[in-house]
């Protein structure tokens, strides 16, 4: 097992059962308490794990959201996956939404160059990454700019949402279940996802399977508010149905 995927292992188990312990996942990984130390100082330094006594936690148990950066690093061939199947969900014509967030992002990368779009987004850096494209035209959603996720928020991106309206609006979370539905950790970004909701036609959920039962403290929207959930197979048959029974089209890529 490469160190990627024995690290993305330890995270996923640590958003399971909401802690690690290091002898415990050497005896399962048939490596060295060392090595797994020294992994836990990689994911602590990428801002997923926190270090404690004998293991780790994750980040969200404790309240904290990772940076973008972070949340890049982690999952990218899912990510891909999910970003490249969500383009059967564009429009050929007319206008999306993206919203701020590591999987929309790789979404706004792989856009059709043949296809007009009018795409509205509050993510700084996916506004920059569309501006110089000749086929599309930016529409920015302004705002107080979150230096942790670089997304426009407060009561100029509200405004601008209230005014709009688009064919299909991709929509990130931070966490999914099918108890509480769609949650995040900040209440400014979690007003701006209803928003965008709202704002559109279609809603279309693009999130990686560790996004499920993994609940925070805002909650944007229930399931039934999903079109389609875009996820990767890391999500089993059995909770996907559980998902589909609440509304939204499950796609596993």
């Amino acid at each position: 097992m490469y160190a990627e995927e024995r690290q993305q292992y330890i995270v996923d188990r640590a958003r399971r059962d909401g802690r690690v312990d290091v002898a415990d996942l050497a005896g399962e990984l048939a490596v060295t308490g060392e090595t797994i130390r020294r992994d836990l100082s990689v994911l602590e330094r990428h801002g997923l794990l926190r270090r404690v006594h004998g293991g780790a936690i994750p980040v969200e148990r404790l309240g904290f959201e990772p940076a973008l950066a972070a949340r890049d690093a982690v999952l990218t061939a899912e990510k891909d996956r999910i970003a490249k199947a969500a383009l059967a969900e564009l429009p050929e014509e007319g206008s999306i939404l993206l919203d701020a967030g590591s999987t929309t992002a790789r979404l706004a990368e792989i856009l059709p160059v043949d296809r007009h779009l009018t795409v509205l987004t509050n993510a700084l850096p996916t506004a920059l990454a569309l501006a110089t494209r000749t086929n599309v035209t930016v529409l920015f959603i302004g705002g107080r700019v979150r230096r942790r996720t670089l997304a426009c928020v407060d009561p100029w991106a509200i405004e601008a949402l209230g005014q709009s309206y688009v064919d299909v609006a991709f929509i990130a979370t931070n966490g999914l279940s099918v108890q509480r539905g769609l949650t995040t950790p900040d209440q400014a970004e979690a007003s701006v996802k209803r928003a965008m909701i709202a704002a559109a036609r279609r809603t279309v959920l693009l999130a990686d399977h560790t996004k499920l039962s993994s609940d925070h403290l805002s909650r944007f929207g229930q399931l039934s508010d999903i079109d389609t959930f875009i996820t990767d197979t890391g999500l089993d048959e059995h909770t996907a149905a559980e998902i589909e029974s609440r509304g939204p089209r499950v796609v596993r890529v």
